[in-house]
């Protein structure tokens, strides 16, 4: 499989969420851009190269002034996927420049403040690649789906969710956001795995199986939270998740874009270089 060119659609085009949106419409089986698993293997070991050395380049010129960095907001049911997307997506970029946070239940100290102050802390520094595994939506699809928050209150929510990642983006942040979109009978069969292997129960949350009773609430959830913040600036990106190859490419491929479309250049040297190599031969 070739990368695309710049007639050709590109990943993020065909995975963005158009709304509004209803999730029951898209097959979470499906693999759009992909052909086969042994293209889809292919194409993201290639692209694992040139991920690595855009991401050397976005850490590169932060050391000299550079202020962009990336935020990847991972979101989706349980099971989808999020962990194993971030370890096979930043395997392979250098760790110093890879910023990972999973948001659990908020805290008593969190819930203390506003809701977007523990988001705000771990935001990634500049040259870094920031990716959350699960993140400020938690704040609107929980208490939406569980009713602890009035229908205001979460709308104006979602206000403050736009004006938040809008101020990142001016600031120099790309924010990507990307929703795993699991098939119920898939994650049914992810957990079931779960139970089967006694070195998997430390994964299974009892929990799970309570949410699978509100699983077309948490549908609902996530289409009214994309009609209010797919904005123009940070747009959600629908990935199907049934196939662990394919939300994985999918991811990457999105990634790649999002740092191709910087232009990132390697920074100039702030010495002489024929200098310092001079000086190193005479050593």
């Amino acid at each position: 499989m070739t990368k695309h060119s710049a007639s050709q659609t590109t990943w993020s085009d065909r995975l963005r969420a158009v709304t509004p949106l209803e999730l029951a419409g898209i097959p979470t089986g499906s693999t759009p851009g992909a052909i086969d698993k042994e293209a889809g293997e292919e194409l993201f070991d290639g692209s694992a190269r040139s991920l690595a050395k855009l991401q050397e380049k976005l850490f590169a010129a932060s050391l000299f002034g550079g202020e962009r960095s990336v935020l990847i907001v991972l979101q989706g049911m349980d099971t989808a996927g999020k962990g194993g997307v971030v370890k096979r997506v930043a395997g392979s970029v250098d760790p110093q420049g890879i910023a990972h946070h999973a948001f659990k239940k908020p805290t008593e100290e969190e819930l203390a403040h506003p809701f977007l102050w523990r988001i705000e802390k771990q935001l990634p520094a500049a040259g870094h690649i920031g990716v959350f595994d699960r993140s400020h939506y938690e704040d609107v699809l929980v208490p939406r789906v569980h009713g602890s928050l009035s229908a205001e209150a979460i709308t104006e929510r979602y206000a403050q969710i736009n004006a938040f990642e809008k101020t990142l983006t001016d600031s120099g942040t790309t924010v990507l956001k990307v929703f795993l979109h699991l098939g119920r009978d898939e994650q049914k069969n992810r957990l079931l795995r779960r139970l089967d292997r006694s070195d998997k129960h430390w994964k299974f949350n009892p929990g799970d199986v309570d949410d699978r009773a509100l699983w077309p609430r948490f549908q609902e959830a996530y289409e009214a939270a994309f009609a209010a913040t797919n904005t123009a600036w940070a747009p959600w990106h629908v990935v199907p998740a049934d196939r662990k190859w394919y939300s994985s490419l999918a991811v990457q491929q999105l990634l790649e874009e999002a740092l191709t479309a910087m232009d990132l250049e390697w920074p100039e040297a702030d010495y002489d270089v024929d200098e310092q190599r001079a000086r190193l031969l005479a050593t």
